[in-house]
């Protein structure tokens, strides 16, 4: 037997999953609160009955509970539309989580482009 097969079933299961939601976040779901939301990942439980589905959202953080309040309301059309396109099992209880990397992301690089332009000019920061 291999000792190196891959990616484990869990994990293939979770990228399956997060890729059709998104197309039917995208093409299906009519929930105006939703909006322009992208999904970064989902983690099945070992036992596949529940799914964190991490995302996050172009609107900003003021809208951000009314997107996750109407992805709450449609998880049990987007369960369904799971069980018709994905054969496993059991379709997991879907737990949507606001995933903030990006935002963090971004702010990270902002203060590295403003130490690397401090540094560029000869500038030392103050020593307390």
């Amino acid at each position: 037997m291999p000792a190196n097969k891959g990616f484990s079933r869990r994990d293939r299961i979770s990228e399956q999953i997060r890729r059709e939601l998104a197309e039917v976040i995208q093409s299906e779901l009519k929930d105006p609160r939703v909006g322009m939301i992208s999904l970064t990942d989902v983690e099945v439980s070992p036992d596949y009955a529940h799914a964190k589905v991490y995302f996050s959202s172009m609107a900003g953080s003021d809208t951000l509970d009314s997107v996750q309040a109407g992805l709450q309301q449609a998880s049990g059309f987007l369960r369904s539309e799971l069980g018709k396109r994905i054969s496993i099992h059991m379709i997991p209880q879907l737990h949507f989580v606001f995933d903030d990397s990006l935002e963090r992301g971004a702010e990270l690089s902002k203060l590295i482009s403003e130490a690397v332009a401090i540094s560029d000019h000869g500038e030392e920061p103050d020593k307390a």
